[in-house]
């Protein structure tokens, strides 16, 4: 930073820098409880699957020190050269991830397929971020390229998706193999535990891991952030002990010349055994996808200062004590603790495994959450666990499906060597997805050479490669589980898109007219009732069929229609200031509106119970900013759809143009004409005295007394403010997708009963949307496609 004028500049270091440095250090204290849980618990179980097989023929010193040197230069060149140094600076408004990245690119070049994206998105104070300008990405001939094609398009989404399945792979396999190679040292111990009790005793604590899960993450991880570094002065000091102890040579298993003995000596076997070598990354992305919650600083310095040094030396002195006590490989890590300290080690270590297996699942919802947010799967219930930390979600359903698998994981294969082989395959998949994307940065992201980002890549996937193959080696045992796994989730994913879009096209292609609409008048032709109807479509523009359908079945409507659209954008977070896109649907008589709500990937929406009142706010500022605004007035705002302009609460606060008070439900004032008969105002009572939480204070709004106002703009509010308190009602679409009858068969199977079993078991648009069930209407549609 620059010094202010007139302050002289020291050696000293600032007070901001302090302060950044103690703001980093208390964040990298905390990510020990969220991030690496699962990377520091892998020595539990890695040299036990390397050597499982034709590799525990060679039984001499060479080929530990081999192993040895191979877990060191793994974790030195993808953790820290890769994700420390590298991936950790791609991030996306400071999240992280393969969404993060997915995003990145489709902000910066045309790759998005979210249908309803409008120009006013890209105003968006977090949509152009980073070094990139759009002036200067336009010049890429392979941006061009990729751009002209939708086919390469829809494989990039594809490429994410897989990606997200094998982290939802990764949310059932690391329960299982951390949790169980945990519990494994009680077969050291004088009572010998049979593999039936330790399989009882897993399935107890990981259905206990999953039934904690509503209480949140943040309040499980930050009272097990010291769990986890007692773990890492544990296995540090355990490893330092065992290196002096039985061999301190292995400290030459730094170089790697060893590795190339190594594979010299073992020869296929050894190619094969890399799989077991891989396990000792897995966790590696946890510290890219979890960056939302913490800074690529902290992050840093947590990894460089504690979780290598530490790891390194836990491995090196696993390796010592194995290289002379080779027949302890099948439970290498609890036959090289010292006696005295075994039971300690054994607590801090099953409750480490819980605080792995507690990230990765955290991490599985958030993946989920964003997958809806594409459109690409079903919508289910999102509860946010935390009032402090934005973005820490629970899912319910999918917490009950992972904890169904993880337990038909742990009991149907038993072993944690085939598990391990399962989950290095689904976590360098992930590895090698973030490679290809991050070479997709590096050019039209930070603009740099093609040359450039293909020696990152090349480097990169010659090294995850090796381990790639060496994982499908071992696709028989076991490591077809995440392959089943992700083909589950990708058919769910694929119907569900697929569905949506042709569902999303029907409406698109089935828009009211606007000579039919303008034709009619402002009365529509129907009756207009007091009240204001809020008409849901996923239409950024137009009028949906819904209104259409509507009216010819019951010709009345209400006096002030507004259409509104909740959608997502390619950002992790909309600020509430720019939430709200408001504009005019016809001419002013006709007292049509729109109103777009927007929402990033990780944004969730909440009912804090003030749409309404922040709808008619919205809509009242929009009136007067047309009426004094010129770029809102002439021939743009008579057209079916307007200028659109966004309504910040900040504006709202300090804005004239609607006085607003609160008074109690109770006591209602019925005066003002409403389109509810007695009997349902009566009903509506019944309701609030029988549903006490969701009564609600109302808020009553008054025009300002501005001698300088429009008389239009005032009858307008006038309007706006009656229809207002006569009652507020959301129309919504209860639509049937059916495939029609000359379509293959192909698509009937995907829409009239893949479709249609996902939208008939999933959350409805109503409670998604957090509709008052009170208020609503639902149009029954079908939708031919």
């Amino acid at each position: 930073m620059e010094p202010e004028s007139g302050v002289s500049t020291s050696r000293s270091p600032s007070p901001l820098s302090w302060v950044n440095l103690s703001r980093n250090l208390i964040l990298a204290y905390q990510s020990f409880g969220v991030v690496y849980g699962d990377l520091s618990t892998s020595p539990l179980y890695v040299y036990r699957s390397t050597f499982e097989g034709k590799l525990n023929n060679h039984h001499d010193e060479e080929t530990m020190f081999g192993a040895f040197s191979l877990i060191f230069w793994t974790l030195t060149l993808i953790p820290l050269l890769k994700y420390v140094f590298i991936v950790l600076s791609a991030d996306d408004n400071g999240e992280g991830g393969t969404f993060a990245l997915y995003s990145l690119l489709c902000r910066h070049a045309k790759f998005n397929l979210l249908p309803n994206q409008q120009a006013a998105d890209e105003e968006l104070s977090s949509y152009r971020y980073g070094p990139s300008s759009q002036a200067g990405a336009a010049s890429s001939p392979l941006k061009r390229f990729l751009e002209k094609h939708k086919r390469l398009r829809t494989a990039l989404l594809v490429v994410v998706l897989v990606g997200a399945c094998m982290v939802i792979g990764d949310g059932v396999l690391t329960p299982a193999i951390s949790v169980l190679s945990s519990v494994s040292g009680l077969q050291v111990t004088e009572k010998k535990f049979t593999d039936g009790e330790l399989i009882l005793l897993a399935s107890l604590i990981l259905i206990g891991l999953f039934a904690l899960q509503h209480f949140g993450t943040h309040k499980v991880a930050f009272m097990f952030a010291p769990i986890v570094i007692i773990w890492l002065v544990s296995i540090f000091s355990v490893g330092l002990y065992n290196t002096v102890h039985w061999n301190p040579k292995i400290v030459r298993a730094l170089s790697p010349h060893y590795i190339f003995k190594f594979f010299v000596k073992t020869g296929k076997e050894g190619w094969i055994s890399v799989g077991g070598i891989l396990l000792s990354i897995t966790g590696t992305e946890a510290m890219f996808a979890d960056l939302g919650h913490f800074t690529a600083s902290s992050i840093r310095l947590a990894f460089a200062l504690v979780i290598y040094p530490c790891l390194v030396v836990q491995y090196m002195g696993q390796a010592a004590f194995l290289s002379k006590n080779f027949n302890s490989i099948h439970n290498s890590f609890y036959d090289s603790i010292p006696k005295p300290v075994f039971w300690p080690v054994f607590v801090i270590a099953t409750l480490a495994a819980i605080v792995g297996s507690q990230a990765v699942i955290t991490a599985t919802f958030s993946i989920i959450k964003q997958c809806h947010a594409l459109g690409c799967f079903p919508r289910v219930k999102v509860v946010h666990t935390s009032k402090h930390i934005y973005g820490q979600i629970y899912i319910p359903e999918i917490n009950w499906i992972l904890m169904i698998l993880t337990l038909a994981i742990t009991i149907g294969f038993r072993d944690t060597t085939i598990i391990g082989n399962a989950y290095g395959l689904a976590c360098i998949t992930v590895m090698f997805i973030t490679t290809f994307l991050m070479a997709l940065v590096i050019i039209f992201i930070w603009q740099k050479s093609i040359l450039l980002a293909m020696i990152f890549l090349l480097a990169f996937w010659v090294i995850e490669g090796m381990y790639l193959s060496a994982a499908f080696i071992k696709v028989p045992q076991g490591g077809w589980a995440p392959l089943v796994l992700s083909f589950i989730f990708m058919a769910i994913m694929y119907v569900w898109h697929y569905g949506t879009r042709r569902k999303y096209s029907f409406d698109l292609h089935n828009k009211v007219s606007l000579k039919w609409l303008l034709g009619l008048g402002p009365s529509l032709g129907i009756v207009r009732v007091p009240g204001i109807g809020l008409i849901y479509s996923e239409l950024a523009t137009g009028v949906p069929a819904i209104f259409s359908h509507f009216v010819t079945n019951l010709p009345a409507f209400h006096k002030v229609l507004v259409f509104v659209c909740v959608k997502s954008v390619p950002v992790p977070y909309v600020s509430p200031e720019e939430r709200f896109l408001i504009g005019r649907v016809c001419p002013r008589p006709y007292r049509m509106y729109r109103c777009i709500v927007r929402y990033g990937y990780k944004d969730i929406q909440r009912d804090d119970g003030h749409f309404e009142d922040h709808l008619i706010q919205s809509i009242a500022e929009f009136i007067i900013m047309e009426a004094v605004e010129p770029q809102f007035s002439g021939s743009e705002s008579s057209s079916l759809d307007g200028r659109m302009a966004v309504i910040s609460a900040r504006n709202l606060q300090s804005s004239t143009s609607l006085i607003a008070s609160e008074r109690d439900d109770v006591g209602m004032d019925f005066s003002i004409p409403s389109s509810r008969s007695a009997t349902l105002r009566s009903l509506q009572s019944v309701y609030d005295d029988e549903n006490p939480q969701v009564r609600r204070r109302r808020v009553r709004f008054q025009v300002p007394d501005s001698p300088g106002m429009d008389p239009a703009v005032r009858e307008e509010l006038l309007d706006l403010i009656q229809a207002k308190e006569a009652g507020v009602a959301y129309i919504l679409g209860h639509s049937y997708v059916k495939a029609r009858k000359s379509a293959s068969f192909l698509k009937k199977l995907v829409i009239d009963i893949g479709y249609s079993f996902l939208r008939k078991n999933c959350r409805g648009p109503a409670v998604a949307l957090n509709i008052p069930h009170i208020s609503l209407i639902e149009v029954g549609m079908i939708y031919y496609v």
